[in-house]
């Protein structure tokens, strides 16, 4: 057994060695963010807009806030977790004064096990002014200091929380001068909404940036340098197989890199069908699941998209109504089962895919 560690990484952050390439969107993404506008940055699901942010972020040196709104319920919430937020990035003397100016004075206690400070609020009538009073402490923080990052991931979530949320957010941070605001999404007709639409109150609020998956010849040169560390032999063929398979999604190019790297150390014999099938094995209860919760028409289509790709079919043999058929991808496309890449659909997870297509063999 060769001792050498995994070059690649997926299912959580990806930073340092295991970042693979974006040197364009990174530098392009630093520009926007050390300048005085703000960045609405569009992808689907795991294609590594977080840790491209993180990466940007890190490079200025600045106070980075961050916050996922799918974990967001209400106005309030969000004005409460935004604040812990904001106490996990500056001294807790720092803030304290500050807070005395609030409209509404919120009830702090530290945790004597990890030091982290828990917030709550009073229940008020109107969450508004805990949401103004929270988001103008941030900007009064870059005044007096360095200028803060702040992140909010999934931003599309923000009209599910409350019809209003949108308004409220704009009225108060677009008076502010002294933070850059970065929005994540990874719905891209709802961000298109939010950001394009004239009647949106984010119309046209920064610089909208698209993330498209990672450039084949870069990701190849990456697995190949990855893989040089093990083994010398059918480099190009493992590679490629492995692109193909992923079509160069970065999470599932990096998790199967990653499982293909570990059997040929522990291997004399490899195959990339072997470790799709030891993957697929170890997701099937999970696939299971998701089958399960999909409406007929859903699983139909996922049938009907998996057997065209791999030619059992040779064409869409239905007569379901476009505006159906368009109802049900998009609403495959909210739940993560689809991406959107250049107005064509596929589906998302390539093991999900194998999966589908081996149950109807």
């Amino acid at each position: 057994m060769i001792n050498m560690s995994n070059p690649f990484k997926f299912g959580s952050l990806v930073e340092g060695a295991f970042f693979t390439d974006r040197v364009e969107e990174l530098a392009k993404v630093s520009d926007i963010i050390d300048s005085e506008n703000h960045l609405i940055l569009i992808s689907p699901r795991r294609f590594g807009k977080t840790s491209l942010i993180a990466k940007a972020v890190k490079q200025t040196q600045r106070p980075e806030i961050f916050l996922n709104l799918q974990l967001i319920t209400s106005i309030s919430d969000f004005s409460t977790e935004l604040l812990k937020k904001v106490f996990k990035v500056y001294p807790f003397e720092k803030i304290k004064h500050l807070i005395k100016n609030f409209r509404i004075i919120p009830t702090l206690s530290i945790n004597p096990i990890n030091n982290a400070v828990d917030i709550s609020f009073n229940p008020v009538i109107s969450a508004k002014p805990i949401l103004e009073d929270v988001l103008n402490l941030i900007d009064h923080l870059g005044e007096k200091g360095e200028k803060p990052i702040v992140v909010f991931d999934e931003f599309q979530e923000i009209r599910i929380i409350d019809k209003n949320m949108d308004k409220i957010l704009r009225s108060v941070i677009q008076s502010h001068n002294h933070v850059n605001y970065v929005f994540l999404g990874s719905l891209e007709s709802m961000m298109h909404e939010i950001f394009e639409c004239k009647k949106s109150p984010f119309y046209h609020f920064g610089v909208v940036m698209y993330l498209a998956p990672i450039r084949t010849g870069d990701f190849y040169n990456f697995l190949i340098q990855g893989f040089s560390k093990i083994t010398n032999q059918n480099l190009p063929e493992i590679t490629n197989e492995i692109l193909t398979i992923t079509q160069g999604h970065p999470y599932y190019t990096q998790q199967l890199a990653f499982h293909c790297f570990n059997t040929i150390k522990n291997n004399t014999y490899f195959s990339t069908d072997q470790v799709i099938q030891q993957i697929i094995k170890e997701h099937s209860i999970d696939y299971e699941r998701l089958w399960i919760n999909l409406t007929l028409k859903e699983r139909f289509l996922l049938i009907e998209m998996v057997q065209l790709k791999y030619g059992w079919i040779q064409r869409k043999e239905t007569n379901i109504p476009a505006s159906t058929r368009y109802s049900a991808y998009k609403k495959l496309l909210i739940n993560g089962f689809l991406i959107q890449i250049s107005k064509n659909y596929q589906m998302e997870d390539p093991f999900f895919e194998r999966w589908i297509l081996e149950q109807r063999s």
